[in-house]
C-alpha cells in the first residue's frame, strides 16, 4: 500500500497506535501527557516519536500536507457513564483539540475513539457539531459503534469510534465487516498465564470461564484501582470464576484454592494486547493503561479500511478482519534512561 503517515493524540498505552503501526501506518508523532504511558511507548517501541506534552500545548503546523491521517483516542470521562456526562463542559473535552490539529495539519482522514456514553441521545448535538466542524474543513464522516469482541477481542468492550476523511477519500472508505471468527473465551485466552506457576486447577477453571470478558474499567488517577471495577461488574467476573476485588502480581501457584485474580498481563491479553506488549509502572499505574486502553485489533481494523481508501483509485470491496496484515513485531527492550523515556514539546 505504500507509506502512510500518522499523527496521533492521547495515545496511552499505545493500543491505537499498535493497530495502526499493524495497519501499515508510520507515525510521526505520538503525543501523551502521562510520563508512565510515554514510558511504555518506548519500553515496547523506541523507535516511535514520542511526544510527552499537554495536546493543548502541541502544535503541528510544520507538519501541514505531511499526515495521511490524525488519530486520537481522548479522554472518556466527559461522556461516560460512570462519570458526570458533562460533555463540552468538562475540562476534559478535547475534541477541541482533534478539530485545531486538523486545521493545523489537514490530513486526509481523522479516526477518533471513545466510550459509546458519546452515541447516547444526550449527546446527538455534540456529534453533530464536531461533523459540521469537520464539514467546514472538506471531511465527510460518521460515527458507528463497534465491539471489540467483533474483532476477535475476547473482551466485549463496546466503542463509539468516529472516521471523517476528504471527500474523495471517504467516498472510497467501506467500515470493516466482524470477522468470521468467533473471539477466545476468557479461559482460552488466560489458561496459558493461568498456568504458568503450575496452578493444578486451571484446566478446570478455564473450562468454566467460557465467555468473553465484561469490559475492563481502567479508572483515572482520582477514582479507580487495581481492580475489576464496581461490584455489578464484579459480579459478572465472578461468573466467570474470577476475583475481581483486587489484581494479582502473580498467577496462582500450584495448590491455589478458590477464584483466581487477574494479573495486568492477563488484562493485556483480554485487551487485545501481545503477549511481548509490557507496561511500566507498579500495579496501580499499569493497570490503569490497560483499563483505558483501545483494543489494538480493533485498530488495526479500521486502519487497514483506512488505508484502502487512501491508497486505491476505487474499492467495492468490503475490508475483512481476516485479510489483516501481521507485521513482525521487535523483541521487549530494556527500560530506557529518564530523560530518554519521553520527549517534551516546548
Amino acid at each position: 500500500m505504500g507509506m502512510l503517515t500518522s499523527l496521533e493524540i492521547c495515545t496511552g498505552a499505545g493500543g491505537q497506535a499498535l493497530g495502526l503501526e499493524q495497519a501499515a501506518f508510520h507515525h510521526l508523532a505520538l503525543v501523551e501527557i502521562e510520563e508512565p504511558a510515554c514510558r511504555t511507548l518506548k519500553l515496547n517501541r523506541p523507535e516511535w516519536p514520542v511526544v510527552r506534552a499537554d495536546v493543548r500545548d502541541f502544535h503541528a503546523r510544520g507538519l501541514r500536507g505531511q499526515v495521511d491521517l490524525l488519530a486520537a483516542g481522548v479522554p472518556c470521562p466527559p461522556f461516560s457513564v460512570a462519570g458526570k456526562q458533562l460533555g463540552a463542559d468538562d475540562e476534559r473535552d478535547l475534541f477541541p483539540e482533534v478539530i485545531r490539529l486538523a486545521k493545523e495539519t489537514n490530513p486526509r482522514a481523522v479516526f477518533v475513539e471513545n466510550v459509546p456514553g458519546l452515541l447516547e441521545s444526550r449527546f446527538d448535538g455534540y456529534r453533530t457539531q464536531v461533523l459540521e466542524q469537520l464539514d467546514s474543513l472538506g471531511y465527510e464522516g460518521e460515527w458507528r459503534k463497534f465491539n471489540a469482541s467483533d474483532f476477535e477481542v475476547p473482551q466485549l468492550r463496546p466503542r463509539a469510534l468516529l472516521v471523517a476523511a476528504k471527500r474523495p477519500t471517504w467516498k472510497r472508505f467501506t467500515w470493516p465487516e466482524p470477522s468470521k471468527k468467533q473471539p477466545l473465551t476468557v479461559g482460552q485466552a488466560l489458561l496459558g498465564e493461568m498456568k504458568r506457576n503450575g496452578w493444578l486447577g486451571a484446566e478446570e477453571w478455564a473450562a468454566g470461564a467460557n465467555s468473553v470478558a465484561p469490559t475492563l474499567v481502567g479508572g483515572s488517577k482520582k477514582h479507580g484501582g487495581p481492580d475489576l471495577g464496581p461490584s455489578r461488574a464484579r459480579a459478572r467476573w465472578a461468573e466467570l470464576g474470577v476475583n475481581g476485588k483486587v489484581l494479582a502480581q502473580e498467577p496462582p501457584e500450584q495448590n491455589f484454592v478458590g477464584l483466581p485474580h487477574l494479573t495486568v498481563k492477563m488484562a493485556a491479553l483480554l485487551q487485545g494486547f501481545p503477549q511481548d506488549w509490557v507496561f511500566f509502572g507498579p500495579k496501580t499505574v499499569a493497570y490503569r493503561q490497560v483499563g483505558n486502553a483501545f483494543p489494538p485489533p480493533v485498530a488495526k481494523a479500521i486502519g487497514i479500511a483506512l488505508a484502502k481508501a487512501l491508497t486505491t483509485q476505487a474499492s467495492e470491496d468490503r475490508v475483512e478482519y481476516g485479510q489483516l496484515i501481521e507485521l513482525p513485531r521487535p523483541k521487549t527492550h530494556s527500560l530506557p534512561d529518564e530523560d530518554t523515556a519521553a520527549r517534551d514539546v516546548r
